[in-house]
């Protein structure tokens, strides 16, 4: 143990030297004076060339590879002091010392040290333009993130979520990554990270490129204020889309389950559940449109749905997600009457009581209740989320914008939405149950997975909910 702090103390007390022994007034484009100084100062710690090395040989992170790897803004902000430590428990976890500060350099010099990386250190194995961050969509983003989680990346770095840091502090925090990195050599990173450092704790992830350009996206969204999200629906084959097309790809792809006339009676939807969504009851011209091109694109999974829906995007492309979308819209105009829809005896959507198959939730869930007052407060922020803002789609546009299950997305669902107006049925359904349904969805309904709601939401839209029974 000795040994591994006489081996921090040193590097330390190297940083220390060069912080007061860095030439001043350095002009940025003398770079015979910027080698000298990176050389005489911060060559102690930093490798400049080489190749990948387990992290146990190393002192600091490598340099190799600087000018590929920052943003210019945010590296001059490092070196001048203006950003916090990176690694919370310091570079060399084996060694546990907690975070160093990086000593600090003039702005002058700063400039100098960033030209310097940007023509003598740049990495030859990224390819510039590889990663597009003018292409992340709002999807892309929150996709990224469960990708992030179920490819264990929250074990070792942390993230912000909902205003707090979670995540494994032991290696670089990613916290505001998307004002730190450079795309592209992130995504190269992203390939494979043992290309890079080796057997000191990097994961090789078994993600598809799909995967991995979601993640990267999570990651370039962090710490980024007012981020401009790319709306796919706004590309070139939008404004050509053609609904005589789409009803060419409506008939080849989807009528297997929705049936030719969009009545969810297709040959595939005797063996599902819950049953295909009946097209020819919905008014597509008010489905909100990245609702509608992500659940065609993405898939059921995707948006909380039913697995059984396909994401039809890698198979039809771009061009056609966009003119079965305009198919839709031209073809199906809704107007049934909801309340008439009844299947397997739960009941249609209006009635009270409403019988439900619904799965009874987890003991430690049912267990749960809300941490919020009961104010009127409470109760108009959940009404705000279920008539406008819930995501991925406001609970109105199926429940009703009475809550009694009648809304116009509803119409196509089978079972049909539950009626939150049914006192009678309200007051058997503890909180926990409720709060599971919206987190998790329900099973062999049209009920989405609603788990990107912070939970303060989620009890939110449970009192104003419980506000409208009857």
């Amino acid at each position: 143990m000795g040994g591994r702090r006489t081996v921090m103390i040193g590097c330390a007390l190297v940083m220390l030297m060069g912080l007061f022994s860095f030439p001043r007034l350095l002009l940025g484009s003398d770079q015979t004076r910027v080698k000298e100084m990176i050389q005489n100062n911060c060559a102690g710690c930093h490798r400049l060339e080489g190749k990948a090395e387990s992290r146990f040989n190393l002192k600091a992170p490598d340099l190799i590879w600087a000018g590929s790897k920052y943003q210019r803004s945010w590296l001059l902000r490092y070196l001048t002091g203006k950003e916090a430590p990176l690694y919370p428990k310091g570079y060399r976890w084996d060694l546990s010392e907690g975070p160093t500060r990086h000593p600090v350099v003039t702005e002058d010099e700063a400039q100098g040290i960033a030209e310097y990386f940007e023509q003598h250190n740049k990495d030859s194995r990224v390819k510039v333009g590889a990663f597009d961050v003018s292409k992340i969509s709002k999807f892309d983003a929150t996709f990224g993130g469960m990708a992030y989680k179920a490819h264990a990346c929250l074990g070792c770095h942390l993230i912000e979520e909902n205003g707090k840091l979670i995540g494994g502090p032991q290696s670089i925090s990613l916290a505001a990554s998307g004002q730190r990195y450079n795309m592209d050599w992130l995504f190269r990173f992203g390939q494979n990270p043992q290309d890079f450092i080796t057997h000191t704790g990097e994961f090789l992830a078994d993600a598809t490129e799909p995967q991995l350009r979601a993640v990267i996206g999570f990651l370039a969204v962090q710490g980024v204020k007012d981020f401009k999200y790319y709306e796919p629906w706004t590309a070139p084959e939008f404004g050509m889309a053609s609904a005589d097309r789409g009803k060419v790809l409506y008939k080849e792809y989807c009528a297997q389950c929705h049936g030719f006339t969009g009545k969810g009676d297709g040959p595939a939807a005797s063996g599902l559940e819950p049953k295909p969504a009946i097209h020819a009851n919905i008014p597509f011209d008010k489905v909100p449109t990245d609702y509608l091109y992500n659940v065609i694109n993405h898939g059921g999974a995707a948006m909380g749905k039913s697995p059984n829906m396909p994401y039809w995007g890698l198979t039809i492309g771009q061009q056609g997600v966009a003119d079965v979308m305009a198919y839709l819209k031209a073809t199906f105009k809704g107007g049934a009457d909801v309340a008439q829809a009844t299947v397997g005896g739960e009941g249609p959507s209006g009635v009270c009581p409403q019988p439900r198959k619904t799965a009874k939730a987890p003991a430690d869930f049912l267990s749960k209740t809300s941490p919020l007052p009961h104010s009127d407060a409470t109760v108009q922020a959940g009404k705000t989320l279920f008539l406008q803002t819930a995501q991925p789609v406001a609970c109105a546009m199926c429940h009703g914008e009475k809550g009694n299950g009648q809304g116009f997305m509803g119409a196509a669902l089978i079972p049909p939405p539950r009626n939150f107006t049914c006192g009678s049925m309200m007051k058997d359904l503890p909180d926990g149950q409720l709060f599971w349904i919206i987190k998790n969805g329900s099973p062999g309904t049209g009920m989405m997975s609603f788990a990107g709601l912070p939970d303060e939401q989620v009890w939110q839209l449970i009192a104003y909910v419980r506000s409208l029974a009857k």
